[in-house]
């Protein structure tokens, strides 16, 4: 134990002690399958001895100039992984695809803008996967200044330079406000992910939504006004959210603040609409037997829950099959958009007053 805490112990030290050569001592550690059980236990016996722990993962790393992890990364504090039931859902999907193909994840997050540079600069990873709600445009340039692959996911600005898979919002959009419609719902109303990464709450115009600086919101907005147009639904109130409890209670309240309000819900997430269910039933109001709510997303809970939320399914397992396949084996293609279905189940019904 002599060799402890006066020089670091190699490699070269080990084969001394064990009375082999340094490729024997490199083939024990690096290819166990070629050296023998005997001379392999004598090895591993002689580096217990003088303190050798093993190859220096970094200097494997440098030789190999691959890491065989994925970056994972938001500009939410690391939370939001686990706090978000889309993200919560999206990473899911990611970690069984990473499994499968034996690579390891890396979450890279941050509360200030300083420490996000720091942890995507220095992250040992062979790529990332932007999951950009919000904050996107920071992510990629972040990103793109690292010069390793990348893909976003939900990203909230069109540029086709930018390797994106994402899905068809405005088809999806479009789904919900024609299945409310056969319903027999005339009076409908938006509640909205936010119009970019500064924009607040509240009543909003349809111009000012369909200039939001997130374009799955606008598309979104797009969908619901293009298919409510040709129905005749107009006009269709919007309210803004942040995404969050405070912000969607707000619109509610406003929204029904009356006896009447709307009788279908669009709800632009899952959470969203999830918030709404909790609203209406505390104040009175049936669901779906006054008030239709559909979501957008199908995170996990929406089928668990009670009532069982209709809602517009974005892919997830494909989406994270997909982002983890683009990292390892570099893209077919720099943009894939997937599409999205109805999923009916207990949160929509007839219009009040129909048969």
């Amino acid at each position: 134990m002599l060799w402890e805490g006066m020089k670091k112990v190699t490699l070269r030290d080990v084969a001394r002690e064990a009375g082999v050569s340094h490729g024997t001592v490199s083939n024990v550690f690096n290819h166990p399958d070629r050296v023998v059980k005997k001379v392999r236990e004598r090895v591993e016996a002689a580096a217990l001895k003088i303190g050798y722990r093993g190859p220096d993962p970094l200097a494997r790393v440098l030789n190999s100039r691959r890491v065989n992890a994925i970056g994972v990364a938001t500009a939410e504090p690391m939370a939001f992984f686990f706090e978000d039931p889309f993200a919560s859902a999206i990473l899911a999907a990611v970690s069984r695809e990473a499994d499968a193909r034996g690579a390891g994840l890396s979450l890279v997050s941050a509360a200030s803008d300083k420490a996000l540079a720091w942890n995507i600069g220095s992250a040992l990873v062979d790529g990332f996967i932007l999951f950009c709600i919000e904050g996107g445009s920071r992510l990629v340039e972040l990103t793109r200044k690292r010069g390793l692959p990348f893909v976003a996911l939900e990203l909230g600005v069109d540029d086709p330079s930018i390797p994106v898979i994402g899905v068809d919002n405005v088809a999806g959009a479009r789904l919900a406000v024609d299945h409310l419609a056969a319903l027999g719902h005339r009076h409908l109303a938006i509640l909205s992910m936010p119009f970019g990464d500064s924009s607040g709450s509240g009543p909003a115009m349809r111009s000012e939504a369909e200039a939001a600086e997130y374009s799955s919101t606008a598309d979104r907005i797009r969908g619901y006004f293009e298919a409510a147009e040709s129905l005749g639904l107009l006009p269709m109130p919007i309210y803004q959210t942040r995404n969050e409890e405070k912000s969607v209670i707000a619109a509610l309240a406003e929204l029904y603040e009356g006896q009447n309000g709307p009788t279908g819900l669009l709800c632009m997430s899952d959470r969203i609409a999830l918030i709404a269910i909790e609203w209406l039933r505390s104040r009175g109001r049936n669901v779906p037997g006054d008030v239709s709510v559909t979501g957008f997303d199908d995170i996990p809970v929406a089928a668990t829950a009670s009532p069982a939320l209709t809602t517009i399914a974005q892919p997830i397992d494909v989406m994270g099959r997909l982002a983890v396949g683009m990292i390892l084996d570099g893209p077919e293609e720099t943009r894939k958009i997937v599409p999205t279905r109805l999923i009916v189940r207990d949160t929509t019904g007839k219009a009040p007053g129909r048969a």
